[in-house]
């Protein structure tokens, strides 16, 4: 008797996942709730079970695109487990034949799934490239070449085929116009969806204005040490970045407010979603309540929440929810963007990088570590002067760190 392993309901929005690889072979006997494959949503990536053990036997491939219900594979029940058959090998008068015969079939077993040899969604992507299998190397189980591996693979190595070594070593041909084709991940196709929306659906402005990083940077020079010693973890920017935003919002409430339909949401808490630059594309995670937070315990947050960011290990409630963004395109060397809304929310808040300028203060030229901030807004929930009233108040609240802690 089998059982169908169907995928399972990973979130309220998502309505199709992507099989992106499998962690056991097809024909491999597995344990109950062992792990045997991942799935992608446009959200997270999902681990998927095994429901009974036995025999795995495959249905979908890697790179599928699966609705919620949809059969992934099915398990069988008989075979046995690996540790089974090494404790029954060594008995006196099993027959010369079955010696010879367990190393067969453990070969065939293996042959199947060997090492370098590509899954059914690697080989096409690895044809259509020209690219040829022996050349890559396989990063799955047990040396097997995973969409992944194809996806990275070099178009400008065509396949060897069986061309000399003299002509396969031969340069590209200067102005070569090589085209490759990629599918969209499913996080890529959501973000892509979302941006034109929002561009369509909402009203959006952006306001500018520029800080003096000075007073911070003297800040964290002073007290890091002491800082990390205390708390374990460095004193940076985001999370004086992440205070001014809540203290702003106190007297700007609509900045951190949302559109449900003919009414206007107002928050009494701030969940400020934090902009990460992950494998998979860019995420949001959440620092919820961070209005009620120390500068410390904002900063454990942020740290736990990239690593898990990094690692793919996000979960969608994570990720689920925010009243306000703050992204910060100055890591990659920005000076200066207009971020877009991370919808339903009302506004975002961009920092760039530190660049030090000649600046007026008190009637002399300084040179001064300068950082431009950009607040995209929806001018629909937001007028002008809330805008403009709630930059300013972040400006000087940074410039001012001493407000942050006395909350004036």
């Amino acid at each position: 008797m089998s059982l169908e392993i169907k995928v399972p309901p990973v979130g309220e929005s998502i309505t199709e996942v992507v099989l992106s690889r499998w962690v056991k072979n097809d024909g491999e006997f597995v344990e109950m709730d062992e792990i045997i494959a991942e799935l992608e949503s446009d959200k997270a990536t999902f681990e998927l079970t095994a429901e009974k053990a036995g025999t795995l036997k495959i249905v979908a491939s890697e790179g599928d695109t699966l609705e919620i219900g949809a059969v992934v594979c099915s398990i069988e029940e008989g075979g046995a487990a690996p540790a089974a058959a090494k404790e029954e090998a060594p008995k006196a008068d099993a027959p010369a034949a079955d010696k010879v015969a367990a190393p067969v079939a453990e070969k065939e077993s293996k042959d199947s799934y060997a090492s370098g040899t590509p899954s059914p969604a690697a080989g096409k992507i690895l044809a259509e490239k020209g690219v040829d299998a022996a050349s890559v190397k396989g990063t799955g189980v047990d040396g097997r070449i995973t969409k992944e591996d194809a996806n990275n693979a070099q178009a400008g190595k065509p396949a060897a085929k069986t061309e000399s070594p003299k002509a396969a070593a031969a340069p590209a041909v200067a102005g070569s116009r090589n085209e490759r084709a990629e599918k969209m991940s499913p996080l890529r196709k959501t973000v892509a969806k979302r941006l034109v929306a929002v561009k369509n659906e909402t009203a959006m402005l952006t306001t500018f204005n520029e800080v003096n990083m000075k007073p911070i940077m003297d800040l964290r020079g002073k007290y890091k040490d002491q800082f990390k010693e205390k708390h374990g973890v460095g004193l940076g920017f985001m999370s004086f970045f992440t205070k001014a935003v809540c203290e702003a919002a106190k007297d700007f409430p609509a900045v951190n407010a949302r559109i449900d339909g003919d009414q206007i949401i107002f928050n009494d808490f701030v969940d400020v979603s934090i902009a990460v630059s992950a494998p998979k594309g860019l995420v949001v995670p959440i620092i919820r309540n961070a209005e009620s937070m120390s500068l410390a315990q904002i900063e454990k947050t942020v740290i736990e929440l990239a690593t898990k960011a990094r690692d793919s290990k996000l979960t969608i409630e994570e990720m689920t929810g925010g009243t306000f963004t703050i992204t910060n395109g100055g890591v990659f060397g920005s000076m200066m963007s207009t971020p877009i809304i991370n919808a339903p929310q009302s506004a975002i808040l961009g920092m760039h990088n530190i660049i030090e300028r000649p600046i007026a203060e008190n009637k002399e030229v300084v040179i001064r570590p300068m950082m431009y901030i950009a607040l995209s807004y929806d001018h629909r929930i937001i007028d002008g002067r809330e805008s403009v009233g709630f930059l300013v108040r972040v400006k000087q609240l940074l410039e001012d760190p001493a407000r942050l802690l006395l909350g004036v």
